[in-house]
């Protein structure tokens, strides 16, 4: 078995579970208010502002050995750059505030989420950050795919609210196929051990971060 195959038989169990939640169904079925919509936006800011900064570090960290890897990172660095002001243009087309969100602090989940990142590129083995591209865009494949025309319909919004969701599809599409290609490249036991170590980390704390976002009007709050 592959080792992509390996990771994804390996997050299983943590993949059913973010897909299974709630909220996460009724944005599958566009049932999403207004409201849990920009609470997801601006959540997605506080970690897609992150998303170059970590890759840049964990280019920095890896191991001449793994210079192929290196190569893979500075053209996803590439890719991504600037993704964090299309989630505030979203914001702000449907009727928030990209301000007070740039401002702003993100829920504890998503702080503890980017805290735990830099600190395994930074101590522990950098290689583990693609446990979080496996998480991120796999999600958000679906969520693009699946979601993003018929909340465009429920809510009534542009199509310049969705601009941030509406690219990933296609975009993390093509990503993922060259994710598959790179996990497939790596051999070493400890750098397989630490991204699907990583995976768990991070479908742990972005299920806990869908878990405080507000339902029917609700308010956000932290999970439990």
């Amino acid at each position: 078995m592959s080792f992509f195959d390996q990771l994804q038989e390996a997050t299983q169990q943590e993949r059913i579970e973010l897909f299974n939640l709630p909220i996460i169904a009724d944005a599958l079925a566009g049932k999403v208010s207004l409201e849990s919509y920009r609470a997801f936006l601006t959540q997605a800011y506080y970690h897609v502002r992150h998303t170059v900064p970590l890759m840049m570090a964990c280019g920095a960290r890896l191991p001449s050995s793994l210079e192929w890897l290196r190569q893979a990172v500075c053209e996803y660095i590439e890719d991504e750059y600037g993704h964090e002001q299309w989630v505030l243009n979203d914001i702000e087309a449907c009727g928030g505030d990209k301000a007070a969100v740039r401002q702003g602090q993100p829920s504890f989940p998503i702080e503890l989420m980017v805290s735990y990142l830099y600190d395994l590129i930074a101590r522990g083995n950098p290689v583990g950050l693609f446990g979080m591209v496996n998480v991120l865009e796999g999600t958000s494949i679906a969520l693009a795919t699946h979601a993003a025309g018929s909340l465009r319909e429920h809510l009534q919004l542009p199509e310049t609210a969705f601009s941030y969701l509406s690219s990933h599809g296609s975009l993390d599409i093509e990503h993922m196929q060259t994710f598959r290609g790179l996990m497939n490249r790596l051999e070493d036991p400890a750098d397989q051990a630490s991204v699907i170590h990583a995976s768990k980390v991070v479908y742990r704390l972005y299920a806990d971060m869908f878990r405080g976002l507000p339902r029917n009007g609700e308010k956000l709050h932290a999970p439990v």
